[in-house]
C-alpha cells in the first residue's frame, strides 16, 4: 500500500527541520559505537569495581570471553501495581542471558510515581517533572558505561517516556522494552465513574467510594483504562521497540513470563521470528526508506535505539496515539521523546495527521471496553495491520526485531506441557502460573512462543478496520485562536458538545471550582478557566479531579467545558476540555487576561478557542499576574522546593516541557 500523502508530507517536514540537530545526535551515536568494549576500554580497577559483585562465572564470561553485558534499568516498586511484577523481572532474564553466553546486571532503578495515589494533591505538582528525573535517573544508571545492550523495565505516566528519553541519550545501545502487563478486569470503569459522580453530589459517602475505587484497582498490572500508561504501551509497540503483542498481556502467566525471556533474546539478537508461519519464513521485504534504516535480515542483530527512533519512528508512534484516542499526555510526552532523538515535532503535526488518520477504537474513556476486552479483540496487532495496510504507518522503519514493524501485526502465544511450569518463572511464582498453563496435547506440533496474525476484529464496537472506523479523523484536536494553543481529546466526547459556547467563570486552582461546585454556583452554561497550572507555574498537575463535577453539571443538561494550562488525565473524558493551553498565563499567555463573564467558544470542529471580544478591545486588556500567595504555597512542602529550577527552566507544554534543553 502507498504511503498516505499527507503522512509522507509530515514526515519529510520533520525530517528536514530535525537535519542539523539530527546529524549532530547520529553522529555522536556513532563516535560512541566506535569504541572498544568496555572491559578492554575501562581500567583495571574501573573494571573490578563494576563486576565484584557478579558470580565468579559471569565474571569470566564478561572479561575473559568479552561477553555482552547487558544492563537492567528497573523502574520497580510495589507501590504502583503495574509496577510490581517486574520484582522477579532481572532474575529471569539473568538467567536466560547465561543461557546465550551472556551476562545481565541491575545497572540502576529509577523513581516511579503513581499519579492516581497523588491525583488532587500536592504531590501531583512532581508528578510531570518525575519524567525528567526518571530521564536522569536513567542516565545515572547508563553512565557505568558497561553495557552491550539495555533492557528498560517500567510501564506507567510518565515512567516509560522517562525511560525512553534516558535511553535516546544512549542511543548506541540495542535497548529493549519490558512491560508487565494490565490488571484482570475488576469493576467496570464506566461504573466506578458513576460512582465518582454520586460522591461529587455527595449521594454517596466515602465507605461507598471506597469500596467501588477498590473493586476497580484491584491486583498486580496496569489500571485498564486506556489512560497515558496503557497509551504509552500501544505506543511502543507502534514503534517496535518492544517484543510483539507484549504490551497487553496480564502478569502472573507463563505468556508474560516467557514475553520477558524473549525480550533477553531480542536485545542479545537471538530471539525467535513473530511470523505467522512460525520462525522459518523470511523476513518481509522492505518498501523502501531512507539511507542506512532497511528493515534488516532474519538472525541480524538488535539494532541501536537511536537508529530506531528516526522520524518514520516517531510519525508511527502519532499515528498510533491518534488511531486509538490515546492520552493527550503524549502531546508534550512524545514531543521530549522526539527531541532526545535530535527530531523536533510540533501540535502541528499532530493535527495534520489526525485530519487523515481514522479512530479505530472504542477503549475507555473513549468507549466502555478496557483493554483486557481490547486486547481479545484484536488488541494492538490488528491496530497496526489495519493502519500499514490502509498505507498509514511506514513500514520501512526498523525495529528491535530482524521482521520489521510487520511483526507487531501478530498475538503472541505460548504452547508448551504444564510440567515445565517450573522452567517457565522463578520458583516464587511456579505454583501461581502452573493452573494457568495450557494443557498438554498430543496433537500439538508445536512448543515454545508463536505467534499467530491478528485475524479479524472480534468485536467491532472495539476495534475497527481502516475501511469501516468509529470516525474518519484521529482521536485528538488542535484547538488555536485567541486564547493561545491547546488540545482536545474529541474521542471521548459526544458529539453535541464539541462545540460549547459560554460564559467563563475564573479559578486560581482547582480547590477554588470544587468549592463553587458544592455552593452550587455552577449550575448553569459555563466554561470554567483554571489557570496557574502550566509547568512553570507549578509544574502542571492533571486536574483530573474536576472530571467528577463538571460531569455532574452536564449530566444536568448544561452547556460545561473546562480551559486549563494544566493536564487532565489520559483517563479523563466526556466533558470537553481544552488544555495544555500555551502560553501558559504565569508565562503571561492570554489566559491571564481572561475575567467573570467573558463569552468563550470552543468549538472542536472548526479547531478554534476564542474569547469572543472585539480584538482591540482584547489587546487593550491587561493580563493579570499570578498572586504572590499563590506561587509560594506551590513552591514548598512534599519536596516541591526542590523542583524549583525545574518550574524556572521549563520549556512550554508544546515543546515538551522539556527541563534538561
Amino acid at each position: 500500500m502507498k504511503l498516505n500523502a499527507t503522512v509522507e508530507a509530515v514526515t519529510a517536514r520533520i525530517r528536514e527541520r530535525s537535519r542539523p540537530a539530527r546529524g549532530a545526535y547520529l553522529q555522536r551515536l556513532e563516535a560512541a559505537a566506535a569504541r572498544e568494549p568496555s572491559a578492554d576500554r575501562m581500567g583495571c580497577a574501573n573494571v573490578a569495581h563494576a563486576f565484584a559483585a557478579m558470580p565468579a562465572n559471569d565474571k569470566l564470561k564478561v572479561v575473559t570471553a568479552r561477553a555482552p553485558n547487558i544492563g537492567i534499568v528497573t523502574a520497580y516498586n510495589d507501590m504502583l501495581s503495574a509496577h510490581a511484577p517486574l520484582q522477579y523481572y532481572p532474575d529471569m532474564i539473568k538467567a536466560e542471558a547465561r543461557k546465550f553466553g551472556a551476562t545481565a546486571q541491575v545497572a540502576g532503578g529509577v523513581p516511579a510515581m503513581c499519579d492516581g495515589v497523588t491525583q488532587g494533591t500536592p504531590g501531583m505538582e512532581l508528578s510531570l517533572f518525575s519524567r525528567d528525573v526518571i530521564a536522569m535517573a536513567t542516565a545515572v544508571a547508563l553512565s557505568h558505561d558497561m553495557f552491550a545492550g539495555a533492557l528498560m523495565l517500567g510501564v506507567c505516566d510518565k515512567i516509560v517516556p522517562g525511560l525512553l528519553i534516558g535511553a535516546l541519550h544512549f542511543g548506541y545501545l540495542p535497548t529493549v522494552f519490558v512491560p508487565g502487563g494490565p490488571m484482570p478486569s475488576g469493576l467496570s470503569n464506566s461504573e466506578k465513574g458513576k460512582v465518582r459522580e454520586r460522591a461529587a453530589q455527595g449521594l454517596v459517602g466515602r465507605a461507598e467510594l471506597l469500596q467501588a475505587e477498590s473493586a476497580a484497582y484491584h491486583a498486580p498490572g496496569t489500571c485498564t483504562f486506556y489512560g497515558t500508561a496503557n497509551s504509552n504501551q500501544m505506543l511502543l509497540e507502534a514503534m517496535g521497540l518492544h517484543v510483539p503483542g507484549a504490551a497487553f498481556v496480564n502478569p502472573g502467566n507463563a505468556l508474560r513470563a516467557e514475553l520477558t525471556r524473549e525480550a533477553a533474546r531480542t536485545v542479545l539478537g537471538t530471539g525467535t521470528r513473530a511470523s505467522a508461519a512460525g520462525p522459518s519464513q523470511g523476513a518481509r521485504a522492505p518498501s523502501g526508506g531512507s539511507e542506512g534504516h532497511a528493515v534488516p535480515s532474519v538472525g541480524a542483530k538488535c539494532p541501536p535505539i537511536g537508529k530506531i527512533v528516526d522520524e518514520r519512528c516517531i510519525v508511527n508512534a502519532m499515528v498510533a496515539l491518534l488511531a486509538t484516542g490515546g492520552s493527550t499526555n503524549h502531546l508534550i510526552h512524545w514531543v521530549a521523546v522526539a527531541r532526545a532523538a535530535g527530531l523536533t515535532i510540533d501540535w502541528d503535526d499532530f493535527a495534520a495527521l489526525s485530519g487523515v488518520v481514522p479512530t479505530l477504537t472504542r477503549v475507555y474513556p473513549n468507549g466502555s471496553a478496557d483493554v483486557n476486552q481490547f486486547q481479545a479483540a484484536g488488541g494492538p496487532g490488528f491496530v497496526i495491520r489495519e493502519l500499514l495496510d490502509a498505507g498509514l504507518m511506514h513500514e520501512d522503519v526498523l525495529t528491535v526485531r530482524p521482521g520489521g514493524l510487520r511483526e507487531y501485526t501478530r498475538v503472541p502465544e505460548w504452547h508448551a506441557p504444564a510440567k515445565k511450569a517450573a522452567d517457565l518463572v522463578p520458583m516464587t511464582l511456579a505454583e501461581e502460573v502452573t493452573d494457568l498453563l495450557p494443557a498438554a496435547s498430543e496433537e500439538a506440533a508445536l512448543e515454545g512462543l508463536l505467534w499467530r496474525d491478528a485475524g479479524a476484529s472480534k468485536d467491532t464496537g472495539i476495534v475497527r478496520p481502516a475501511a469501516q472506523p468509529f470516525s474518519p479523523h484521529g482521536g485528538l484536536q488542535l484547538l488555536q485562536g485567541n486564547l493561545g494553543r491547546s488540545v482536545i481529546k474529541v474521542s471521548a466526547i459526544p458529539d453535541d458538545r464539541h462545540i460549547i459556547e459560554a460564559p467563563a467563570r475564573v479559578f486560581d486552582s482547582q480547590e477554588g471550582l470544587h468549592a463553587a461546585f458544592r455552593a452550587g454556583e455552577l449550575d448553569r452554561d459555563v466554561i470554567c478557566v483554571v489557570r496557574w497550572q502550566g509547568p512553570q507555574a507549578n509544574g502542571m498537575p492533571e486536574l483530573h479531579k474536576l472530571t467528577p463535577p463538571l460531569a455532574v453539571l452536564q449530566s444536568k443538561g448544561f452547556k460545561v467545558a473546562l480551559v486549563t494550562d494544566g493536564r487532565m488525565s489520559g483517563a479523563s473524558g466526556k466533558v470537553p476540555a481544552a488544555i495544555h493551553v500555551s502560553p501558559e498565563a504565569s508565562a503571561g499567555g492570554p489566559l491571564a487576561k481572561v475575567i467573570d463573564g467573558d463569552l468563550i467558544r470552543l468549538d472542536a470542529e472548526a479547531g478554534t478557542l476564542q474569547v469572543l471580544l472585539p480584538e482591540a478591545a482584547w489587546a487593550a486588556r491587561e493580563a493579570a499576574v499570578m498572586p504572590e500567595a499563590l506561587r509560594a504555597a506551590n513552591a514548598h512542602d512534599l519536596g516541591r522546593e526542590m523542583f524549583s529550577a525545574m518550574r524556572r527552566n521549563a520549556l512550554t507544554a508544546e515543546e515538551g516541557a522539556c527541563t534538561w534543553l
